[in-house]
């Protein structure tokens, strides 16, 4: 177990050996961090969190309560996953029929934010900046930048990286009301042009 001193494990957490954790992440109630995985610097692992082997979780991830982060799943900094949203990682999952060598990859772009209760199909990439609504099933990629809701989810609209909807004009640009980036729609994907 790798730990530095202004890292915070809750005395009910599990932390097995061989789990990475960087400095000033913050595990609380009941989480279980197992063999092999690699929780970044700055991050939060709520309450009833398991991080299973060979998860990879970037900087400042910040993880709510009651989720399961599963093999095969990535997330870089900044990625935000709701209370209680979930992951797969086997398309045809059998209780009788062990299937580990078949689990999916799903990678979480920077700075993606999860609503609570959603649910994301493995093998999905998630886009950078994406914003997944709560209650909605991805079983499609996302691109950078999405605003998508419902079940099966689907494409709203875009999302600056602050987290505001994005309104095109007739030049196909946006600019967020909070930053002031200016954001560029072309052949159904958002870029950030300054």
């Amino acid at each position: 177990m790798t730990t530095v001193e202004t890292t915070f494990i809750h005395p009910t957490a599990i932390i097995d050996e061989g789990a990475a954790i960087g400095a000033g992440t913050r595990i609380w109630h009941f989480a279980h961090i197992m063999p092999g995985c690699t929780i970044g610097e700055e991050c939060s692992i709520g309450q009833n969190v398991v991080v299973s082997p060979g998860v990879v979780l970037g900087r400042n991830v910040k993880v709510q309560n009651n989720v399961s982060i599963y093999t095969g799943v990535t997330c870089e900094d900044d990625v935000f996953l709701g209370p209680s949203m979930v992951f797969t990682n086997v398309i045809n999952p059998r209780s009788a029929i062990v299937r580990k060598h078949q689990f999916a990859p799903t990678h979480v772009g920077r700075g993606a934010s999860i609503g609570a209760n959603a649910t994301v199909v493995c093998g999905n990439p998630i886009g950078a900046y994406a914003l997944i609504g709560a209650g909605a099933v991805v079983t499609k990629p996302v691109p950078a930048y999405a605003l998508l809701v419902g079940n099966p989810a689907r494409l709203i609209g875009w999302v600056s990286e602050y987290g505001h909807r994005l309104h095109f004009d007739d030049n196909q640009e946006a600019t967020c009301p909070e930053s002031s980036q200016v954001y560029q729609l072309k052949d159904n994907n958002v870029t950030r042009i300054r």
